[in-house]
């Protein structure tokens, strides 16, 4: 094979402010693509869901290396897999693109703890591959990967451990959505929660993170369910999921006990702000759980009373990734949808080209939206 001209929408510095449809921090560009290493694949993109990981990255929340090809979401198809991905993956396969690439040899992946790869975790701060190799660059200038996929474009290089085989009869906009949404917000609650049947749930924030944790307590068994979000549609679809009660944040703690009978079991915090798992901690009963999957500023401090970890008995713990081991929890989540018990496609909002993307961040960014998704 040869360096190959794909579409990519790139991002030249971090910082930038909204509205996004009028600063335009990310640009559509032509750029090369070189081939696939022995563990790596070329795959065409069909389908890339927008993420508040990326809108992170656009903000400033999330530094990375720049200049860098956005996207991380995704479902391709393979079209050239490298001398060892072709042990594993064949041209033509359909796969969901997972954002940690899964070393398998690192003391986490060794401990069954392959979310916190450290090799995974190294390579996608660095803007490489597994390999420690990046095959985009433009105009000789190399150009960083995002988390492994660089999925806002026609193509792109991935690792054979960043991609997850799947049937090619689900819908690509649905598909691409078990990438990041499901494989987290679910994993929160079934992984990180340890949620057992009966238990009572609050969730807090309704993106498409949250929604996901929503529809999994209620697979799981939850009773009941309580979402808390400032968007009317957000509270209205989570009731239509299946929840008892949605209510406003400014309704807070007694709204939500008043609907529960008592302070919660556990609490599923998806929103990224310090504050707000200060308020999911303390909503927490005694001897309760809250699991944090949001990810906010690093300069954000959290402050709780040290003496509740002891004296409440609580247990508070950070889930990055839904504790997920991809290729174990992505078919069991589409397993369950088969089924009826997660209906993902509730979470998409719209499906939009690649031209759009900016303007797309600002419903993002606005809370409007739940799951965008863009083909190229």
């Amino acid at each position: 094979m040869v360096i190959m001209k794909i579409t990519a929408t790139i991002l030249d510095r971090i910082g930038h402010k909204g509205p996004y449809a009028q600063t335009r921090p990310l640009r559509l560009a032509e750029i090369d693509l070189a081939p696939p290493g022995p563990d790596e694949m070329l795959v065409k993109i069909e389908a890339a869901g927008l993420c508040h990981s990326d809108l992170s990255v656009i903000n400033g929340d999330r530094p990375r290396p720049m200049p860098m090809a956005l996207g991380h979401e995704a479902v391709a198809t393979v079209l050239e897999p490298g001398s060892i991905a072709a042990k594993h993956f064949a041209p033509g396969d359909r796969v969901v693109l997972s954002f940690l690439p899964l070393c398998g040899y690192c003391p986490s992946c060794h401990s069954g703890e392959g979310y916190l790869c450290g090799n995974g975790a190294a390579a996608n701060g660095a803007g490489t591959l597994l390999s420690g190799e990046r095959r985009l660059s433009e105009n000789g200038h190399a150009v960083q990967h995002h988390l492994g996929s660089s999925a806002f474009a026609t193509h792109a290089v991935v690792d054979r451990r960043s991609a997850v085989k799947i049937d090619s009869d689900i819908p690509v906009e649905i598909a691409a959505l078990f990438g990041c949404a499901v494989l987290t917000g679910a994993g929160a609650v079934l992984n990180g929660g340890n949620l057992r049947a009966g238990e009572s749930v609050v969730v807090y924030g309704l993106g498409g993170v949250g929604l996901a944790a929503l529809m999994a307590a209620i697979a799981g068994g939850a009773n009941p369910v309580v979402a808390i979000d400032p968007v009317p549609e957000k509270r209205a679809l989570a009731l239509e999921l299946g929840a008892l009660a949605a209510v406003p944040p400014e309704d807070g703690e007694d709204a939500v006990v008043a609907a529960l009978g008592r302070k919660p079991d556990l609490v599923i915090e998806t929103v990224g702000k310090a504050p707000v798992l200060a308020k999911a901690y303390g909503l927490a009963r005694r001897g309760g759980r809250i699991v944090t999957v949001g990810l906010p500023n690093p300069a954000d401090m959290l402050s709780i009373p040290a003496v509740s970890l002891v004296g409440d008995g609580k247990t508070l713990m950070g889930s990055y990734m839904g504790n997920a081991i991809p290729s174990r929890d992505i078919p069991r989540y589409i397993a369950l949808w088969r089924a009826g018990r997660m209906p993902v496609e509730k979470l998409l909002s719209s499906v939009s080209p690649l031209s759009e993307i900016n303007a797309l961040f600002d419903e993002l960014a606005s809370g409007t939206a739940i799951r965008q998704v863009v083909v190229p």
